[in-house]
């Protein structure tokens, strides 16, 4: 078994995958001819985003929606970056909310967190030493 993709079910997904390109520099791998779902390029793994209208045909009573006004939801996603500050700054730039400013983590990971329009939880990390 691979892990391959996460979907995240928005309510604008042409806004959240132009966020996407802007804030952490992704680009659209596919979009569904009905605009319904779209994958953005991460390498073997896939961020995929769908409408709040296709969880409800796809799950019996669809998904609860997210609020970027609320706390963020117990899951995040995570990017490597050697550079944790240009990422943060160019994602903020971009339209992210801050949440964390860059900072060296005792283990030496360097890591910053920001929000995305939907408010779901964005990490930048460089490895672990």
């Amino acid at each position: 078994m691979k892990f391959r993709w996460v979907i995240v079910y928005v309510s604008d997904l042409d806004a959240t995958m132009s966020f996407y390109e802007r804030a952490f520099g992704l680009e659209r791998r596919f979009v569904s001819d009905d605009g319904g779902y779209g994958e953005m390029a991460t390498g073997d793994t896939r961020i995929g985003f769908a409408t709040q209208a296709m969880s409800e045909a796809a799950i019996e009573g669809g998904v609860v929606p997210l609020d970027a006004g609320s706390k963020p939801q117990a899951t995040e996603f995570g990017f490597a970056t050697d550079d944790v500050e240009a990422a943060y700054r160019r994602a903020v730039k971009a339209g992210a909310t801050p949440v964390s400013e860059p900072e060296v983590k005792p283990w030496g990971q360097t890591v910053a967190y920001v929000r995305d329009l939907n408010g779901v939880l964005v990490e930048f990390g460089t490895d672990i030493p």
